[in-house]
């Protein structure tokens, strides 16, 4: 996922990546956007990346970056300090132990 924004658009919106490159890449968009736009797109471990719209068909909107980027530093997942796993994703077993008290969240 990133943040995509128009030139003049007060707020972002997100989009989901379908491709990326070191020169641009290509979205699923809600916007109605025509070629030649101008738009920033926020990438999570990149930041914001100028660029401008190269086409489009339907809600896929593929934009053309003005400087390239490092598209493998893009994919890199965002590290949370966090240690232990999110509840939701923690085992729904009971402890082997007699220790029955409340874990905390």
């Amino acid at each position: 996922m990133a943040e995509l924004q128009p030139e003049g658009a007060t707020e972002p919106e997100k989009v989901k990546i379908r491709n990326l490159s070191d020169t641009g890449i290509l979205v699923d968009a809600a916007s109605i956007l025509d070629r030649g736009d101008r738009v920033i797109v926020r990438l999570k471990t990149i930041g914001p990346v100028a660029g401008r719209v190269a086409w489009t068909q339907g809600v896929r909107v593929g934009i053309a970056f003005d400087a390239p980027i490092d598209s493998q530093a893009a994919r890199q997942q965002v590290r949370s300090e966090n240690t232990e796993a999110p509840r939701y994703a923690r085992p729904a077993v009971a402890p082997q132990s007699s220790d029955w008290r409340v874990r905390p969240l």
